[in-house]
Formats: C-alpha cells, sequence, structure tokens
C-alpha cells in the first residue's frame, strides 16, 4: 500500500494558514479586552506596553497572511517568529483568565 506525502506547498496550507487565523483571532480578542477596561494587575504603563506588543504581533500576522495568499501558499514563516507569537497568546490567555478572577 502506497502513501503519497503531501507536498511542501499542502502541508503549509494545510498547517500554516489554520495557525494564522488562530493567532489573529487570540490578538483581536486580547486587544479589546485590554482596551475595554483597565487591568487591576497591570500598571497602566504595563498594559500599554502589552497592548502595543499585542498590535504589533497582529499586524505581522496580517502581514504574514496576505504574503502567504499573494504567493499561493508558498511563503513560509521562520520558526522563530511562530515560537514568539504562540508565547505571546500564552501571555493573552492568561490576561484573558487573570481578568476573570
Amino acid at each position: 500500500m502506497s502513501t503519497e506525502q503531501p507536498s511542501e506547498k499542502e502541508l503549509l496550507k494545510t498547517i500554516l494558514e489554520p495557525l494564522l487565523e488562530d493567532f489573529q483571532y487570540w490578538f483581536e480578542r486580547s486587544l479589546a479586552l485590554l482596551k475595554s477596561k483597565p487591568m487591576p494587575f497591570f500598571t497602566e504603563e504595563e498594559q500599554a506596553r502589552t497592548e502595543q506588543r499585542i498590535a504589533l504581533a497582529l499586524q505581522e500576522v496580517q502581514t504574514s497572511q496576505m504574503l502567504f495568499k499573494a504567493t499561493n501558499g508558498v511563503a513560509g514563516i521562520d520558526s522563530k517568529v511562530v515560537h514568539d507569537w504562540h508565547q505571546l497568546v500564552a501571555e493573552c490567555w492568561s490576561i484573558a483568565k487573570r481578568s476573570r478572577d
């Protein structure tokens, strides 16, 4: 039984496209939360810096999505960048959890 391996392009589309959508969702949601009210566990400066970091990451994700679509799914993203976005999403989850406490 022979199974055909997906091409690199198919793999990128299968994995990267939904991952970018997830990053966009969490960054947009977190920005909305941070802009909606002061977080008691942040100083004003910390909250503003966090908003800036998330807004920058959101811009990077959106740019990556545009490049991915413009190259018909051929463009990839450096794994270090994806790792940094993952870490920031984890921070976003923590902020959401702490804001409900």
